[in-house]
């Protein structure tokens, strides 16, 4: 039997002979065809309900952002400062996606916006990413007709969130120049799959054995042309661009 392999446009098969691609060795991982036929079935389903998160997302005038990145990367201390610079100016809705626990959620609370946390280990099976349903989990108990944007921050991992399409409109990643230079070529699918990087922990750069150059040139192997933005959400460096950014969407969304 071969492998289950799915490509980023979606489509998935087996690999019974090298077709051209490297995917490493994956030969104690051999899959016959029930799996394949289950794995299909949860991609199909998942993408099924990500079209009805996209659908009511839409129709509420409602832009969302797939937030991701690996843990400690300071998704949540952006979330909080930006949080605090948009408040009575977008209305926001976030969800926060944690395996267990409430304490981001909590951190995210008295900035104004309307948070539900979606804690993958309570009923989810644990999961290490958000999938569309998780998502709607919650969509359904946010007030979408009062909102304008909504923040989704994805569980930590540089993996699985960028496979799952949760029905959002752009998709974000927070790197942190703490993880090294090479995690674009690394993890390909999350840094191909973004529309706007935000290169975080730039205020400690001076402190660190960091090629800033080396990484710019290992996204554009990956992703040619993605736009960029370099920021500390520690200091607020590069935040008020990044809140820019997200006003822009937000604007064309409920203009449209």
């Amino acid at each position: 039997m071969g492998r289950f392999h799915r490509h980023e446009d979606g489509t998935a098969h087996t690999h019974d002979e090298d077709h051209g691609h490297d995917h490493g060795d994956h030969s104690g991982y051999s899959t016959g065809s029930d799996r394949i036929d289950v794995l299909e079935r949860i991609f199909d389903e998942n993408d099924r309900v990500a079209g009805q998160n996209r659908a009511d997302l839409t129709a509420a005038g409602v832009f969302a952002i797939n937030l991701m990145s690996s843990p400690g990367a300071g998704k949540t201390t952006l979330l909080a400062e930006t949080l605090r610079r948009l408040s009575g100016r977008t209305r926001i809705g976030v969800i926060e996606g944690d395996i267990e626990t409430s304490l981001d959620a909590d951190r995210l609370q008295g900035f104004g916006a309307t948070i539900e946390l979606v804690n993958t280990g309570n009923g989810f099976g644990g999961e290490c990413h958000l999938d569309a349903p998780m998502v709607r989990s919650a969509l359904t108990r946010l007030p979408l007709a009062e909102l304008d944007l909504v923040l989704v921050e994805n569980v930590g991992n540089l993996v699985c969130p960028a496979e799952f399409d949760i029905g959002q409109q752009a998709r974000v990643m927070v790197y942190a120049v703490t993880e090294g230079e090479e995690k674009p070529l690394k993890y390909p699918v999350m840094f191909r799959a973004c529309d706007l990087v935000l290169v975080n922990k730039v205020d400690i750069l001076p402190h660190l054995d960091f090629d800033l150059a080396a990484f710019y040139a290992n996204l554009t192997r990956v992703n040619p042309g993605v736009r960029t933005l370099e920021i500390s959400a520690r200091t607020g460096a590069g935040v008020d661009e990044w809140c820019a950014w997200l006003s822009e969407r937000v604007a064309t969304r409920v203009s449209a």
